[in-house]
């Protein structure tokens, strides 16, 4: 800063904007010099234009050149007429404040005959047009109230539509008032209208009586009391739209508006560890626009540092230090890409069997697959046979409620784009998908390169492919994926995938809506906790959004519950159709290829959605029929693999569920033991 400052016309807002440390008046005779006073101090009774006049520079009003005293003392004003005039004035002050200079006001009220009415709307109009702005030299001037006599103001009906309310407010003695603030200018400085409204329901034409304004001397009275009216402000206040309102939303074309006709599909990426996930879907992202060059430059030069070259595409979906520096998925991607028909929700689940978990988590928000499978020689075989991952997680993803999925068939530049060895892998793995429940129509095939991004986005130019190979790109066979029915007329169901901390108040949970919708505003339950909360708001990839409906992965912010209650694995319902949560519950269950046979009392590890709980079968109810279902054997003494049964589970604590006649998407889990998925059940009563 400057030595010698320009002091007249520095603002000090910007340096007292926190704390005004310098703001505390002091005693009046003591402060100021009498010409400094007259200069400055406003007296309605000694200088009725000084403050005008004082304001035409600041706020633009070039035309008030003359004082008001002028016009009101004008000869073609009769006595009764004066007395109007003021009263008007008054009436009006009381609205505005000062603001406004006296001699726009009394030209109003000439103007529209002493209706007050008409006169503040040309007024506020006027304002409007000048975009006036308080400055802080405004405040200086005021710094004190002036004394002066009561002056009693008429009653007058005033339209609810056009006069501002005003706060009622209260000026005490001598150590409260605050330098540089006049109570009329205080709202605006804080950045409102000094028509702050209040609530308040009012009805049309309603007739307000304009209060006294009573200016009672220092040394009278230690407090200074000013009565304002409170009238019906021109601003409407935000209202929140009733439930009513809420219930006449029409989802569905809601939804085909926000996204323009295209359809929302959840896509998970499975498979054998190192069979290229990662960077096969790192690669199309690539392609399709959604990585810039200078992101994927930067990954290129990082991962050639960490001895990893290959791996750049993978960084894409793997944005852990640790997961890149392993060179494997731990936790599920998530990203958003289109096609020309579809908006996909993309989830890159990882391979390694350590983080199955993770993967049935993927896998339960899914609505299709694709399966990529390692065509180099001996790495297919590894990930197909026993032990490998190809198997489980097909196996996973049908019990879940996949029933379309696309093979990718990876690396096929590292074997030449061989015909031979594409059909032998199509071979075994058709085999293996019909008996796991997938339809021949609903499974396609297609030869892949990730690293070299081959038949990813355009099919393949590879003279070596194109000889054998006619069908689709990866992406067309997304694009012609149908999607599922949504569960919109259904009861609201969020379960939680993470829940962490936001900045300002409340706490954010992210998750898949399974059924219903809901809106900014709607009061929520979570359960098991069993406790209310209301949705602050709403982010849809990362954009705000005043609703979202079923297979919409959001975050939402909410608050009015304490962020230590909440766990991953909660579901949040609606308060009139609240989920059920329970500690024992019966299923029907298909046992899978397992080695120790399961009798009562199995300690076993309960995946259900997002959540991870460890469970005991309690009781081996009957072994029913594969196909139709009778029960074919009562009360067995143990279930060995491949058998379907209906079973008794006890849970340690409490867990939400919903029978699979109601909730297909909240009826299904998996059952897992010592590092292995043994059974895939659908719950089918819910005991307590």
């Amino acid at each position: 800063m400057a030595r010698h400052r320009n002091v007249r016309g520095y603002n000090y807002d910007e340096d007292f904007e926190d704390d005004d440390l310098y703001g505390q008046s002091v005693e009046d005779d003591c402060c100021i010099s009498p010409s400094t006073a007259a200069q400055f101090i406003y007296s309605r009774r000694d200088k009725p234009s000084a403050f005008a006049e004082r304001l035409e520079g600041e706020y633009g009003y070039e035309d008030a050149e003359e004082p008001a005293k002028n016009i009101t003392s004008n000869d073609q004003l009769t006595g009764v007429d004066q007395a109007r005039l003021y009263s008007c004035l008054d009436q009006m002050r009381e609205v505005l404040g000062e603001a406004v200079p006296e001699q726009v006001m009394v030209e109003a009220v000439l103007n529209s005959k002493f209706d007050v009415q008409k006169a503040l709307d040309l007024v506020l109009a006027q304002e409007n047009k000048q975009n006036v702005k308080t400055k802080n030299e405004e405040a200086v001037t005021a710094g004190k109230t002036t004394k002066g006599k009561p002056r009693d103001s008429q009653s007058t009906r005033i339209d609810s539509k056009i006069v501002p309310k005003v706060t009622k407010m209260t000026v005490s003695g001598k150590k409260q008032a605050m330098g540089f603030e006049v109570p009329s200018v205080i709202a605006e400085e804080n950045g409102h209208s000094a028509n702050a409204p209040q609530k308040r329901p009012s009805s049309e034409d309603s007739s307000v009586t304009s209060g006294v304004v009573e200016l009672v001397s220092k040394s009278a009275l230690p407090s200074q009391t000013i009565q304002i009216p409170e009238e019906q402000s021109t601003v409407p206040t935000p209202v929140k739209k009733s439930s009513k309102t809420r219930q006449q939303i029409d989802v569905k074309a809601e939804l085909e508006k926000r996204q323009g006709g295209k359809q929302l599909l959840n896509l998970v990426v499975i498979g054998h560890v190192d069979a290229g996930k990662s960077t096969l879907m790192g690669h199309l992202l690539y392609l399709l626009g959604n990585v810039n060059k200078r992101t994927m430059h930067k990954y290129e030069q990082e991962s050639k540092k960490a001895g990893k070259a290959s791996f750049a595409y993978a960084w894409v979906l793997d944005e852990t230090g640790e997961e890149r520096e392993r060179g494997v998925t731990m936790d599920v991607g998530m990203t958003k890409f289109e096609t020309k028909t579809k908006v996909i929700t993309l989830m890159d689940a990882p391979g390694h069997k350590d983080f199955i978990p993770n993967m049935i988590t993927g896998a339960a928000q899914a609505d299709v697959a694709i399966l990529v499978v390692d065509a180099s020689r001996g790495e297919f075989e590894a990930g197909f046979e026993t032990g490998g991952q190809t198997r489980e997680h097909g196996l996973l993803v049908r019990s879940l409620g996949v029933t379309q999925l696309a093979v990718a068939v990876n690396k096929m530049d590292q074997v030449n784009w061989q015909q031979e060895r594409f059909q032998e892998i199509t071979s075994k793995l058709g085999q293996f998908l019909k008996q796991a429940g997938f339809k021949e129509s609903d499974v396609a095939y297609i030869p892949t390169s990730g690293l070299g991004g081959e038949n990813l986005v355009t099919s393949c130019q590879s003279s070596e492919l194109t000889e054998w190979y006619k069908g689709k790109c990866l992406l067309e066979q997304i694009d012609s994926f149908k999607p599922p029915q949504r569960s919109v007329d259904k009861p609201f169901r969020l379960c939680v995938s993470d829940v962490f901390k936001d900045q300002g108040s409340g706490f954010c949970v992210t998750g898949k809506i399974e059924a219903g919708y809901i809106q900014t505003g709607d009061r929520l339950l979570a359960m098991p906790p069993n406790e209310t909360c209301t949705a602050k708001g709403i982010t849809l990839h990362d954009e705000p959004v005043d609703w979202a409906a079923a297979g919409d992965h959001v975050s939402l912010t909410l608050t009015g519950m304490d962020i230590i209650k909440i766990n991953v694995g909660c579901i949040f319902c609606g308060l009139k159709e609240p989920i059920k949560a329970c500690t024992r519950f019966r299923a029907r269950v298909l046992i899978f290829n397992i080695d120790v046979p399961i009798t009562k009392g199995f300690p076993v590890l309960l995946h259900y959605q997002t959540v991870s709980e460890p469970a005991t079968i309690r009781r081996l109810l009957s072994i029913l029929h594969k196909s139709t279902g009778e029960v074919t054997k009562k009360k067995p003494k143990v279930l060995t693999k491949g058998q379907n049964a209906l079973i008794e589970l006890q849970t340690q604590r409490p867990v939400s569920l919903e029978l699979y006649k109601d909730f297909k998407e909240l009826g299904r889990f998996m059952l897992r033991y010592s590092g292995s998925t043994i059974a895939a059940g659908v719950v089918t009563e819910i005991k307590e």
